[in-house]
C-alpha cells in the first residue's frame, strides 16, 4: 500500500484536492482511504465519506495535532493495510509552519494556495521545504505573472519538489496529480522509521493547562524576546 501524507495551511483547499485526486483514482480502479487529523472538531470525513471514500478522523484535542498525529500514524497505516487500501492519503490539520508531518521514504505533499501571498512560501517552514510533491490551488483567481513569481518563490525554498497546479472545484489536474501518488513508494510499516523533520521542542507550564501570566508562572520549555 501507498501512504500519502498531505499537509499545508488552512484553508488552502487540502480536503478538496483530496476529494478530486481520489475520485480520479478510484476511476482508475484504485482503491483509497482518507485519515483526518484535526484539532477539536471536523466535518470533512462525511464529506468524504459521501463521494464513496472511507474515512477516519483524529482529534487532538488539548494536544498539539502534529504530535498526536505522529502517536497515531501507525495505527492508521494498519487500518489501511486491513482495509486492502491500494493508497492511504492522511491530511494533517497545518496549523504550525514548524511542524511538519512528512516522514522518510513516504511520499509527501504540501498544498498551498495562490491567495496566500507571494511571501507565504518562505514563511511555511518543513511542510513546504520538505516535501515531494507541492500542489498549488486557486491559481484561477490570479493572473499568469502572480502564478510564476509564487512558483518562483516556491522554488527558492524547496528546488527539487515536483510543482502542479490543481483546482479544488473543477477537479482539473486531479489525474496528474493521482499519477504521481500511485508512483509513490509501497509502505507496509513505519516501524523505525524516521520523520524528515524533528517536532517544535514544547512542553511548559501553558502546554500543561496553566493560564496564569506572569514569570512566576512560566515553567519549562520558555522563550523570551530579546527586546532592546
Amino acid at each position: 500500500m501507498r501512504l500519502i501524507t498531505v499537509a499545508g495551511p488552512p484553508s488552502s483547499g487540502k480536503t478538496a484536492i483530496i476529494c478530486k485526486t481520489a475520485e480520479a483514482l478510484q476511476a482508475d480502479g484504485v482503491s483509497v482511504g482518507v485519515i483526518k487529523f484535526d484539532c477539536l472538531s471536523s466535518g470533512d470525513q462525511a464529506l468524504y465519506e459521501r463521494r464513496g471514500i472511507p474515512a477516519r478522523t483524529g482529534l487532538s484535542g488539548n494536544l498539539c495535532p502534529d504530535h498526536f498525529y505522529v502517536s497515531n500514524i501507525e495505527e492508521c497505516l494498519d487500518w489501511g493495510l486491513q482495509s486492502g487500501f491500494d493508497l492511504l492519503i492522511s491530511e494533517s490539520a497545518g496549523l504550525c509552519n514548524r511542524c511538519a508531518p512528512h516522514i522518510k521514504e513516504v511520499c509527501a505533499v504540501c498544498v498551498i494556495d495562490n491567495l496566500s501571498g507571494v511571501e507565504t512560501p518562505r514563511k511555511i517552514g518543513p511542510m513546504l521545504k520538505m516535501a515531494d510533491i507541492v500542489v498549488i490551488t486557486k491559481g484561477d483567481i490570479v493572473s499568469q505573472a502572480e502564478r510564476e513569481v509564487f512558483v518562483h518563490r516556491i522554488r527558492q525554498v524547496n528546488s527539487s519538489a515536483v510543482i502542479i497546479h490543481v483546482n479544488g472545484l473543477t477537479g482539473q489536474g486531479g489525474h496528474e496529480l493521482g499519477r504521481l501518488l500511485q508512483d509513490a513508494a509501497a509502505v507496509d510499516s513505519l516501524q523505525g522509521k524516521l520523520l524528515r523533520f524533528s517536532m517544535p521542542a514544547a512542553l511548559c507550564s501553558y502546554c500543561l493547562g496553566q493560564r496564569r501570566i506572569g514569570a512566576d508562572f512560566q515553567m519549562g520549555n520558555v522563550k523570551k524576546m530579546e527586546l532592546g
